[in-house]
């Protein structure tokens, strides 16, 4: 079960946006100490609370295409597909969620990597069973729309 997040633990991730800002700047915005920011950090990153990763902007790489797609399953075992989707070449993430879909699936596509959206058809989503059906959207433009580079 998730534990409740502090209101420092909170202001350390907001002010880790920025991956790159040291933690003596934190302490100093935060007015606590360093190695108190260094700890608390540490530690939401060993809970799997926070990730300080990488992230790129797809409209600034030539060639990425964002795609989000709503995927209808004929079996109820949600959390084993998407485990499944998230094996396939150009998945950024899958989350289980209600309405329409039982899958939103978020791709990253690259023109570099050879992987279109007729290539993760024809090539990642057949490898997959009990897809019933798939609406995929295309991301045309965004606003703060950062993804991992994992091609």
């Amino acid at each position: 079960m998730a534990k409740k997040i502090d209101d420092t633990n909170k202001a350390i991730i907001r002010l880790l946006r920025d991956g790159r800002k040291p933690y003596s700047v934190i302490a100093d915005e935060l007015g606590i100490t360093e190695n108190t920011v260094r700890s608390r950090a540490n530690k939401l990153l060993e809970d799997g609370v926070l990730r300080i990763t990488g992230m790129v902007d797809p409209e600034n790489v030539p060639g990425l295409q964002m795609i989000y797609m709503g995927v209808k399953l004929s079996t109820m075992e949600l959390q084993k597909k998407a485990v499944e989707f998230m094996k396939l070449r150009g998945v950024v993430s899958v989350s289980i969620v209600t309405g329409r879909y039982d899958l939103i699936v978020e791709l990253v596509l690259s023109e570099d990597e050879d992987l279109s959206l007729l290539q993760f058809f024809s090539q990642e989503l057949t490898k997959l069973t009990e897809v019933l059906e798939v609406e995929t959207y295309v991301v045309y433009k965004s606003h703060e729309l950062l993804v991992p580079y994992i091609l």
